[in-house]
């Protein structure tokens, strides 16, 4: 009885250490006497629901779940379910907290709470947002803003990945985190301007709130606005300013944020931005998105994409084997997928080998009707890349829900008309305009009220009469024509069209249509001329004759029109012209192609001096000695003597004179060279 008075008396003591503990937050310390008290009885209740919430707090989420599981005949799930539920919400295991939360006998205040949270990271966003609502709707405490705030990014999360149209909550965007979900609600309304304004209003609201507390740093304020910035720099991704966005992708990286999620996105998009090029870079980003947790971190889409980009890096890089099996997992996780495919064919393109990506291409547009469409048009573009036009018709022609467009029409006649088909042009022509023929029947039998063609239809039916007349067909084109013309009677240049198709064929039909066309008066057009003349476009300006007095108006009659005369500008002369010599006749032609011109003057002095033996002097050597000649010029002007000299010297320019001697120094070179050759032909 003592031994057991004793017990009792240290379990109370160890039950007020718990207590204190708890209060103070210190769950290490608490846990150690919780633990000290399931010695003393080891399938304690409360002991053990004391241990699992320590554990829980200290971040011990396996052993606190361990906890839970071997003490199940003791921990009910009506007892434990939430702290059950947490645990595995928190070990990312998210479809067995749906489980543990369905499965509860009691839904209380927490496990709504908890379940919102978890249809969100299993993205039913649906169920997610009824949750919240309710929520909202019957719980008042102080956790009402984080509520709203997670309802704003529900309906942000929509927009994005569902592209559903967000409504409006009508909630106040008072912080930073609502400003934030509304701009990520806008981006996926493609508002990127609005969603611009948003996420500054937040970046601003961040900045104050965090200002407020003393103990936050500029460092921590940067690592808080970092997401914000992440997706100011997607929208300017997105406006085609990838330069300011590849800047500020780069300076959140440098701020290495805890958030291997958001590491992981901005490192993606900078792979986007790289393309194929700067693939060292890219190389080195993607080693971001394989860090651990990402994959808890982002939306299936996004993790999507990731190993898209990863694919097509692999590719760029001609890593052959990486890119196939990259893509063959992306196939087998999402089969209905076309980019996996498209991938495939790409890489086997690269590798010379379009006859094995066409026929890829063939097998997975006959697995998956519903994307036949956009897998034959890459078809297609691949036969045309090999020069196989036809069968790229035979390719487009096959896809029933195009046939009839416009842009598909106009492909197909520019492909035939290329081969020179025209038959089969004018059948696309044809088919398509029976198409809407069809569906014209269709919709006034639906609607019993007669509805006239619409502009597509009429515009195919001008565009086939054109091509036929263009080529002959004018039979053909004729019918074509008529159809236009009963549509709208005025439309004139459908007549114009219609006679000179006839005037070929029947030439009397011609003549009757003719009269349909407006007489000349109807035709005339009210132009001002002078108008017209002044416009800024004219080439031509009339100028604006002035009023003429009676005399003059005489004047004119008598004498008729005389042509003023211009005056002819008097030449300029060079400055030291002598009109007493001759100018030289080849003055204007370029110097090398002078009859005088005897090259470049290299090597003059080389070629007099040192000839002969050594030590005598040429015949012209004292022509060299300045100090026999009577009177040496300076080799530049001195200056102020430029005038005398001009003035007194009687050398004639040589722009205006023939050097003497020209032809004699001409016909020397020519024997020198001919001394020279020495082989030769």
């Amino acid at each position: 009885k003592m031994a057991a008075a004793g017990g009792a008396g240290s379990a109370a003591a160890l039950w007020s250490e718990v207590n204190r503990c708890g209060q103070n937050g210190d769950f290490a310390r608490a846990l150690k006497s919780v633990n000290k008290i399931l010695q003393i009885s080891k399938d304690d209740v409360t002991a053990l629901q004391c241990k699992v919430v320590c554990l829980i707090q200290n971040g011990n989420f396996k052993e606190a779940l361990s906890v839970i599981n071997t003490h199940t005949k003791v921990l009910t799930s009506d007892i434990i379910a939430f702290e059950k539920a947490y645990c595995e919400y928190r070990l990312n295991r998210i479809e067995n907290a749906l489980k543990t939360i369905q499965s509860a006998s009691q839904q209380t205040d927490k496990l709504k709470e908890l379940y919102g949270q978890v249809l969100y990271r299993l993205e039913r966003y649906d169920d997610c947002l009824a949750a919240y609502r309710d929520l909202i709707r019957n719980s008042q405490d102080e956790y009402e803003e984080e509520r709203k705030t997670n309802l704003s990014a529900v309906v942000a999360a929509q927009s994005t990945w569902e592209k559903v149209m967000p409504e409006d909550l009508g909630l106040r965007e008072a912080t930073y985190e609502l400003c934030y979900n509304s701009a990520c609600a806008l981006i996926g309304q493609g508002k990127l301007n609005e969603a611009m304004k948003k996420l500054q209003k937040a970046e601003e609201l961040c900045r104050q709130s965090l200002s407020e507390d003393s103990d936050v740093t500029e460092e921590d304020t940067e690592a808080e606005l970092a997401i914000i910035h992440g997706q100011m720099a997607y929208i300017m991704q997105l406006q085609g300013r990838t330069e300011d966005a590849l800047q500020l992708y780069n300076q959140i990286i440098k701020l290495k944020p805890t958030d291997v999620g958001l590491l992981a996105v901005i490192a993606n998009n900078i792979i986007t931005i790289n393309k194929d090029q700067n693939v060292f870079d890219s190389k080195k980003k993607v080693k971001l998105t394989n860090a651990e947790g990402v994959e808890h971190k982002l939306s299936k889409k996004q993790l999507q994409a990731i190993e898209f980009n990863k694919a097509l890096l692999a590719m760029y890089t001609n890593q052959a084997d990486q890119c196939r099996k990259l893509s063959a997992s992306l196939q087998s996780q999402s089969p209905e997928h076309l980019l996996p495919v498209l991938i495939q064919a790409a890489q086997l393109c690269r590798e010379k080998q379009h006859a094995k990506a066409v026929a890829l291409l063939q097998d997975f547009a006959d697995q998956h009707p519903a994307n036949a469409a956009e897998i034959k048009l890459t078809m297609a573009q691949l036969k045309i890349a090999q020069g196989s036009i036809t069968k790229a018709c035979m390719i487009l022609r096959s896809i029933e829900e195009l046939q009839h467009k416009p842009g598909m029409v106009s492909a197909l006649v520019t492909m035939y008309s290329h081969e020179e088909d025209i038959d089969s042009a004018i059948e696309v022509f044809t088919q398509a305009i029976q198409w809407y023929q069809q569906f014209q029947a269709r919709t006034n039998y639906s609607c019993c009220v007669f509805q006239p063609k619409s502009p597509v239809h009429l515009s195919l039916i001008r565009e086939a009469a054109n091509f036929k007349l263009k080529h002959g067909r004018k039979k053909e084109a004729i019918s074509d024509l008529e159809e236009l013309w009963k549509q709208n009677p005025k439309d004139v240049h459908t007549l114009a069209q219609l006679i000179s198709a006839y005037s070929l064929v029947d030439p009397e039909k011609a003549k009757v249509l003719s009269k349909h066309l407006p007489s000349s008066d109807t035709m005339s057009l009210k132009v001002d001329v002078d108008a017209l003349e002044n416009s800024h476009g004219a080439t031509y300006v009339r100028k604006k004759a002035g009023k003429l007095t009676g005399d003059s108006q005489q004047k004119e009659q008598g004498q008729g029109d005389v042509k003023k005369k211009k005056k002819k500008k008097k030449g300029k002369l060079p400055k030291n012209y002598d009109p007493k010599v001759t100018p030289d006749p080849e003055r204007w032609l370029p110097m090398r192609e002078r009859s005088y011109y005897r090259g470049r003057k290299k090597g003059k002095k080389k070629d007099q001096v040192g000839k002969g033996t050594q030590g005598s002097t040429t015949a012209g050597s004292s022509e060299l000695d300045a100090s026999k000649t009577a009177s040496s010029p300076p080799t530049s002007p001195r200056p102020g003597s430029a005038a005398a000299v001009s003035a007194t010297s009687n050398v004639i320019p040589p722009r205006h004179q023939k050097p003497a001697g020209a032809p004699a120094t001409k016909k020397k070179q020519q024997q020198k060279k001919k001394k020279g050759a020495k082989g030769g032909w």
